[in-house]
């Protein structure tokens, strides 16, 4: 998914920069399973093309106004160039192509369905990546506290 994106600047930079990476991702930084995924990406992005942060890092939510806070907690976030934005299974595809290693397995979306079925496993497994890994310590689930619905 897309969204029209409102260019900020802040200190005379643009906010959308970030390190002057062309694609910054956002990950759940409470979670250890989303946290060991993080350095892999670091390890494999050799051309510095990622910005990799934790959703909780100051200043994230101010700097991506158009993602909504709840979508933080569902869903790893790619942004790029312009504001374009990824999330979820969509971001994985997008990242894929975007690393020299990801290439090996990034075909796979080509076949038919497997943006569906790729979706629907991603949804599955960050409804339960506390319970897949996390330790104990993420059990409590802190973002469903925090997005309840009411």
């Amino acid at each position: 998914m897309t969204v029209p994106v409102v260019r900020f600047t802040i200190a005379g930079q643009d906010a959308l920069r970030g390190l002057g990476r062309a694609y910054t991702v956002v990950y759940d930084g409470n979670c250890r399973v989303c946290t060991r995924l993080a350095g892999v990406l670091r390890k494999w992005d050799k051309r510095e093309a990622l910005e990799v942060v934790p959703s909780q890092a100051p200043g994230v939510t101010a700097r991506f106004p158009w993602i909504p806070l709840r979508a933080y907690a569902d869903a790893l976030q790619l942004v790029g160039p312009g504001g374009q934005t990824w999330q979820g299974a969509a971001a994985i595809e997008q990242l894929l192509d975007l690393l020299p290693k990801g290439k090996l397995v990034s075909w796979i979306f080509k076949i038919p369905f497997v943006h569906t079925i790729a979706d629907k496993f991603y949804r599955w497994f960050a409804r339960n990546r506390y319970r897949l890994g996390c330790g104990e310590h993420c059990q409590s689930r802190p973002l469903d506290v925090a997005f309840r619905d009411n």
